[in-house]
């Protein structure tokens, strides 16, 4: 009977060994845990602290870009509306321009016309009265007379 106390006495002292030595190799790393532990809480009060404004400094980051965008968009507009009415303007300076031109050829042609007409020297004598004045000196040439006659009286 002797044998089977000795294999249990000894089988109790293997336990007891090896608890011991998972004792003493398990209190660092428990220690270790702890110590992580401990870290990933300060971390997260950190992020419970810091991560709000973060998030919101975000938001409202998000926010002025979007607001900045659309006053690009709205300047963008603003800026194609004015070329718009630069091009437009420019058009009717062109059509002004061209009018001003015809109308100035115009005046000028009036005043040289008036100019040619108040510059020529005056005639004394109309033509009618050229030939009724030679009529009178030449009795002679009645017929031919009458006919240029005819012939001023149809070109008046």
């Amino acid at each position: 009977m002797m044998e089977p106390l000795f294999w249990l006495g000894l089988s109790i002292l293997l336990v007891a060994v090896s608890l011991t030595a998972l004792l003493v190799t398990a209190i660092p790393a428990f220690q270790e845990l702890a110590k992580a532990g401990r870290s990933v809480q300060k971390l997260a009060d950190t992020l419970s602290r810091e991560l709000p404004p973060t998030l919101e400094a975000i938001r409202l980051t998000g926010l002025e870009i979007s607001e900045l965008s659309d006053e690009l968009n709205q300047g963008a507009k603003n800026a194609g509306e004015a070329v718009k009415q630069v091009n437009d303007s420019i058009k009717g300076v062109k059509k002004q321009a061209i009018s001003v031109s015809v109308t100035t050829r115009s005046a000028l042609a009036g005043l040289k016309a008036g100019w040619r007409a108040f510059s020529k020297p005056k005639r004394k004598n109309s033509p009618k009265q050229l030939i009724e004045s030679s009529d009178l000196e030449n009795p002679t040439n009645n017929q031919f007379n009458d006919d240029i006659l005819d012939t001023t009286a149809r070109e008046d």
